[in-house]
């Protein structure tokens, strides 16, 4: 990179919404320094599942997530985050971009093993399990996993937590005690980018470390263009017959079809 040269970090954020919304998604950058080489901007996609609560959903948040991301190289995009612990769509991103891809869902089981040799996961919704159950499969890393720990409080993916800490946060604490005390674990991840807000609380009162998956991700992204690394080729083969203009349509149609949050 050239002195003067601003690398673009696009942020994917997996569901439709308002500008007021997204706002609420960049609040994951408070606290984090970074520099004035790199600069990150927010993208909802057009349209796509209301929530992350089933396979039905998992279809859709790829191809949306996908759609959002897949022209960020020629866009003059240096890096994508995808912004939602289920890392959809990472894996097609990186079948038709060479600019580093990375979602934090896997990266963060990975940095817990870094740090402790057991991790357990706080999550709002036990509907949300199936998303860490297909990483922990991909990965194979089911027996480092102590516990998914879920508070069962309804997500809510557009207001995130605000307006409910005083309720959200205590029952995170104490589901996060039961994991480290009952269950086994050396450190916690939260289980959405959605409870982003909660991550300043619990690592003040948890006697353990306390991932925060969306601002890892970014500076995963942000070593990865220092070190001049990327995904392998060999691992992510490009496409013989790229259909981009075919899926750019169908979202545009969507987009125009699908009801508002």
């Amino acid at each position: 990179m050239s002195e003067g040269t601003v690398q673009r970090v696009l942020v994917v954020v997996p569901f439709a919404m308002s500008a007021d919304n997204l706002l609420l998604r960049q609040a994951q950058l408070q606290g984090l320094s970074f520099g004035d080489g790199i600069r990150f901007e927010y993208r909802a996609v057009k349209a796509g599942p209301l929530n992350y609560s089933s396979h039905h959903d998992f279809v859709l948040a790829d191809a949306a997530n996908f759609e959002a991301g897949c022209r960020a190289q020629a866009e003059g995009f240096d890096a994508v985050c995808i912004d939602t612990m289920s890392d959809s769509g990472v894996a097609a991103l990186r079948s038709v971009l060479d600019i580093p891809v990375f979602g934090p869902g896997k990266t963060s089981m990975l940095a817990a093993l870094m740090l402790g040799d057991r991790f357990s996961i706080l999550t709002m919704a036990s509907r949300w399990k199936p998303l860490y159950k297909k990483a922990l499969d991909e990965l194979g890393l089911h027996h480092k996993c102590a516990s998914v720990r879920a508070i069962e409080v309804p997500p809510d993916n557009q207001n995130l937590l605000s307006g409910k800490e005083e309720d959200v946060f205590p029952l995170l604490e104490a589901a996060g005690r039961r994991a480290i005390e009952e269950d086994g674990a050396e450190v916690l991840i939260l289980g959405s980018t959605t409870m982003h807000q909660s991550h300043a609380y619990l690592s003040a009162r948890l006697p353990v470390p306390v991932i925060n998956p969306g601002p890892l991700s970014y500076k995963m992204a942000e070593a990865a263009l220092a070190l001049g690394l990327r995904h392998s080729r060999v691992g992510y083969p490009a496409p013989m017959h790229p259909r981009l203009d075919m899926l750019h349509h169908m979202f545009d149609a969507a987009q125009t079809w699908a009801p508002k949050p």
